[in-house]
């Protein structure tokens, strides 16, 4: 299986809205999920490693981006046919098992990920209050494996630059992951 890297941060460009359920059937749309100043999109997975690898760090980053008044979500696109870990029962099971600080949202039709262009999990997407994006980067020096315990909270400080100045980093490095498992069309 190979990585992808998502492009570069299209700064400016609108957030898509969505209306999309979690496990339970509760819908979820854009203006729900943010917050007064942010919003962070997460495309993530249950099976992907990259994803299992950052998953602590992505929930504890998130509780944290909270008290600076940005929202967060993450959405699941994949097949669940041909990837049945991500169904939404296991979704349901995985945020229960972390504690989710985020509602965790299934894509079934897999049009809001092709909507924002997510090509990989995890593929984050960081706005400003005005739902202008301003970061496309990754988490933090982890890949496969959780990089090490003091690895720069990348995604954490753009945020935070975010929801204080409205402006996301000029550099920025490219998050890794899993490419998305696209239905056969």
């Amino acid at each position: 299986m190979a990585a992808l890297n998502p492009p570069v941060c299209d700064f400016g460009q609108a957030a898509v809205d969505f209306d999309l359920p979690d496990p339970n059937g509760k819908r979820h749309s854009l203006a729900s999920c943010a917050g007064p100043n942010g919003l962070l999109v997460m495309f993530i997975c249950n099976h992907c490693p990259y994803v299992q690898a950052i998953i602590d760090r992505l929930i504890r980053d998130c509780r944290e981006l909270a008290e600076h008044g940005v929202g967060s979500v993450a959405i699941m696109s994949n097949d669940v046919a041909a990837y049945p870990d991500d169904s939404p029962a296991n979704m349901q099971r995985w945020a229960e098992e972390l504690a989710f600080p985020f509602p965790y949202l299934y894509d079934e039709s897999q049009a809001i990920a092709r909507a924002y262009g997510a090509v990989c999990t995890p593929d984050f997407f960081g706005y400003n209050a005005h739902l202008e994006l301003q970061y496309r980067g990754r988490l933090d020096a982890s890949a496969r494996q959780a990089g090490p315990i003091d690895a720069r909270r990348e995604l954490f400080e753009a945020m935070r630059k975010i929801a204080c100045t409205g402006q996301g980093p000029a550099e920025q490095t490219a998050s890794i992951g899993c490419s998305l498992k696209w239905k056969n069309s």
